[in-house]
């Protein structure tokens, strides 16, 4: 794969994960990742943001294995916009240990959701960052027409969003017809810190039961080194409000990271550090991924 200006060329992920510093749970399960490449049967989009390196399905496999990760989401990334298809190939390796979460046009038909759920996928991705709605606006009229559409199937939609841009969140998603799930710990910058309005609405959706969030990527909230202190408050917020609605994923395989490139041992570590009660930990692990997609 080439660079552009356009389109930077990414680190690779660390070949040699290591062992966690705790045992990880029977069914333990990774929620966020992605497969990349290889090009010549998986073409990127022109507009993308970044052009990874391969990642391949044995490699996470490989990274799945040390770190004792039993089951696993992958979700499909911006580079491929709506052609789905090395995700749905990589599901098709090993269809009981994987699930998927899709990116679709607002009006995919029902036949499309049918075919896509019958491969393994249980929601919807929306990349509000990318989205050019305006801070604080969502294209609420074609997401709940969407969300109408994929309710049957019991999918969710996961927003790649800065929720500190939306303070009014729970207002706007209020009688949203399915699940929402917010990634990155809500993707607010470390520097703005928990207080700011979106958050809290995001905290509220969450004791709701409203809200799932991914304990995901705290490199993308600050700039400081692994362990990624000062997101500590984020993540022991969101864990105090609703762990019941809490997920874990690695964001393997690191793509368009701007720190230094984590080994996924040491960052499960991070979130060990966050969750040292192993109960609480098997809830987010196991218990909360097997009832929101479907294990």
């Amino acid at each position: 794969m080439s660079a552009t200006p356009e389109a930077p060329l990414c680190a690779a992920h660390d070949p040699a994960p290591r062992r966690p510093s705790v045992a990880l749970p029977a069914q333990a399960c990774d929620v966020h990742a992605h497969v990349c490449g290889p090009a010549s049967r998986y073409p990127l989009i022109a507009e993308r943001l970044y052009t990874p390196p391969e990642a391949s399905m044995a490699d996470f496999r490989h990274m799945l294995d040390t770190l004792g990760l039993d089951r696993a989401v992958l979700v499909q990334p911006s580079i491929y916009g709506t052609d789905n298809r090395a995700m749905l190939d990589a599901l098709a390796t090993d269809p009981q240990r994987l699930r998927g979460v899709a990116v679709v046009p607002f009006d995919a038909p029902v036949e499309q959701i049918e075919r896509l759920h019958a491969a393994g996928v249980r929601g919807v991705r929306c990349n509000i960052v990318d989205l050019k709605t305006g801070k604080g606006q969502l294209p609420l009229d074609a997401l709940r027409a969407l969300a109408t559409r994929i309710a049957p199937f019991g999918w969710h939609v996961e927003f790649l969003m800065h929720v500190d841009e939306f303070p009014d969140l729970d207002r706007q998603l209020a009688g949203f017809p399915v699940d929402v799930v917010f990634g990155h710990l809500g993707y607010v910058p470390a520097t703005k810190g928990t207080g700011v309005q979106g958050f809290a609405a995001l905290l509220r959706l969450m004791r709701e039961g409203r809200a799932w969030v991914k304990l995901t990527a705290p490199y993308r909230l600050t700039g400081s080194a692994m362990p990624y202190p000062d997101t500590d408050a984020f993540a022991q917020a969101l864990v105090d409000a609703a762990p019941g609605q809490l997920l874990w994923g690695s964001d393997w395989p690191h793509v368009y990271i701007r720190t230094a490139m984590p080994n996924d041992g040491d960052l499960f570590d991070v979130f060990a550090r966050w969750v040292p009660d192993p109960a609480v930990r098997e809830c987010i692990l196991v218990d909360n991924p097997a009832r929101l997609y479907g294990f």
